[in-house]
């Protein structure tokens, strides 16, 4: 685990690629694509963009955004409406958030930094996956 991590280290590219494994279709999905971590006064704002591909279909272009800010108990992750999504420190680089009715789960892994990963366990009514991320400095 790396204890020295701040939250401008992440600042950047990254190439991400994500399996994403759907235990109720028994289905699997890729998606491959860049992140950037920018400044923004106060915060860096995430921003995910790449091409998803499910099985039996085409593959279909990804955007997502984020912004990270620094707070007293570690990283504060926001969604792009500013609404709270979860928080961690860089020591555990654990957190969950519920969006009624689904638990989410994460576990980042930055002991192979500059390479680092982020595994979301999803469950819920409907829902039941695992979604494993790397990210590798461009």
């Amino acid at each position: 685990m790396r204890f020295d991590l701040q939250l401008t280290d992440f600042i950047g590219i990254w190439q991400i690629s994500r399996e994403i494994e759907d235990r109720i279709s028994r289905q699997a999905a890729q998606f491959t694509g860049q992140v950037t971590f920018t400044e923004d006064k106060d915060q860096l704002i995430y921003h995910e963009t790449g091409r998803l591909k499910l099985l039996n279909t085409p593959p279909m272009t990804s955007e997502r955004r984020y912004f990270w800010r620094q707070s007293d108990a570690g990283i504060a992750v926001f969604f792009d409406d500013d609404r709270p999504f979860h928080t961690f420190d860089l020591a555990t680089a654990t957190s969950d958030h519920w969006c009624d009715p689904d638990q989410y789960n994460v576990e980042y892994g930055f002991a192979s930094w500059p390479v680092w990963t982020a595994v979301w366990t999803v469950k819920g009514p409907r829902k039941d996956y695992t979604m494993r991320s790397s990210y590798v400095r461009k």
